[in-house]
C-alpha cells in the first residue's frame, strides 16, 4: 500500500491577511517549509516544520478557523498557501481537498514554478533576478527596496499591481515611487503595524 504524501508545515494558524488586495480578510493561512530562493527579507524559519498529510492540513486549518467563527458553506472561508515557496509542494489533491472542505484558497508565490488547477486567487511576488513560469495572476505584489519593477507590469497580466515596503522601513520611497507610477497600488504590512500574526 502506497504510503499517502507528507507537507512540510510551519505553522497553520487564522488571523487577518495584513497585505495585498485582500488586507483585512480574516484568513487561515498554511505557511510550508522551505522555498527555492533566498530571499534576504524571509520571515519564515524553513528548518522548523512538522510533515503532514492532507488530512491533517485540514483538521487543523478547520479546527483553527472554527476557534474564532463557524467554517460557512456558503461564505467564502479564505484560506492563503503561504510560506517559503507553496508551490514546491502542493498539487492537485490539496487543492481538490481543500475546496472540498468549503476553503477559497489564495496563494502567495515567487511565480517561479507552475501552479495546480484551481487555486481562487494568486498573488505573485516575484524576486529580484528570478526566471518567472507564470504570466498571469490576481495581483503582483512586490516587496520594494529600489529594485527594477516596470517589467513585472509587462510580463505579469494581474488585475492588482501593489508595491510594499520592505518591513516597513522605506514607506516613503514607496510613496513617492506609487506618486510618479500610478499604475502601482502601496500596500504596507498592516499586520505589523497593529501587532498581529
Amino acid at each position: 500500500m502506497a504510503q499517502k504524501k507528507r507537507y512540510r508545515i510551519n505553522e497553520i494558524f487564522y488571523s487577518l491577511q495584513g497585505e495585498g488586495a485582500l488586507r483585512g480578510t480574516p484568513a487561515v493561512f498554511v505557511r510550508f517549509s522551505g522555498c527555492n530562493l533566498n530571499c534576504g527579507f524571509c520571515d519564515t524559519n524553513h528548518s522548523a516544520y512538522q510533515l503532514m498529510s492532507i488530512e491533517e492540513i485540514i483538521t487543523t486549518a478547520i479546527e483553527e478557523h472554527n476557534r474564532f467563527s463557524p467554517l460557512s458553506k456558503k461564505a467564502k472561508n479564505l484560506l492563503v498557501l503561504t510560506g517559503g515557496e507553496p508551490a514546491l509542494q502542493i498539487d492537485d489533491d490539496l487543492i481538490n481537498a481543500l475546496h472540498e472542505a468549503h476553503f477559497y484558497i489564495a496563494i502567495e508565490t515567487n511565480g517561479t514554478l507552475d501552479l495546480p488547477k484551481g487555486i481562487d486567487w494568486t498573488t505573485c511576488s516575484p524576486k529580484e533576478g528570478s526566471m518567472l513560469s507564470i504570466s498571469q495572476a490576481d495581483e503582483v505584489k512586490i516587496v520594494y527596496t529600489g529594485q527594477p519593477v516596470e517589467h513585472y507590469y509587462k510580463e505579469i497580466s494581474a488585475t492588482h499591481y501593489i508595491l510594499q515596503p520592505c518591513s516597513i522601513q522605506n514607506t516613503d520611497e514607496v510613496i513617492r515611487y506609487v506618486k510618479s507610477h500610478p499604475h502601482w497600488r502601496l500596500s504596507i504590512q498592516m499586520h505589523k503595524y497593529i501587532g498581529i500574526e
